[in-house]
């Protein structure tokens, strides 16, 4: 038998803080996934009554559902695998729904719940990275890492 020179790396230790931080990227890529299957079902006429698609939408909002239904998607498969691009096009959709709902009220009417929660989740990752940062900043201190 041939010994192989393959190196595996140090084992990844997960701990209470990184099982939250993933577990709360993953609910944030369902939710993801749902505002997805909103805007293409807006897009494509299968909600509304079809009064929604896009042929006969006006051009304002044509841009914002093409944008929103193409970025949400790929901000969920990003933020169920944990990459830091998936956090980054999440931030540039539900950025987008902030400043449509909340900036442009006259245009896209209002959804304070929608952005509600893109401030609460904003706030939480926040939070759970500055966790993570001042946890790692205390193991090398202590000389553990």
């Amino acid at each position: 038998m041939v010994d192989s020179d393959i190196e595996t790396g140090p084992a990844i230790e997960s701990g209470l803080l990184d099982t939250l931080y993933m577990i709360f990227m993953r609910v944030v890529a369902l939710s993801c996934l749902m505002s997805a299957l909103y805007y293409w079902g807006r897009l494509t006429g299968y909600t509304m009554g079809g009064g929604f698609r896009f042929d006969v939408l006006p051009a304002h909002w044509q841009l914002a559902i093409a944008c929103l239904s193409v970025l949400f998607p790929i901000a969920a498969l990003g933020l169920w695998l944990g990459a830091a691009w998936g956090v980054v096009i999440w931030c540039l959709a539900a950025g987008g729904e902030v400043v449509m709902y909340h900036f442009m009220t006259n245009l896209f009417g209002t959804r304070p719940f929608v952005v509600l929660l893109s401030v609460l989740v904003v706030g939480l990752f926040v939070a759970l990275r500055l966790a993570m940062a001042l946890r790692n900043w205390q193991d090398r201190r202590q000389g553990r890492k």
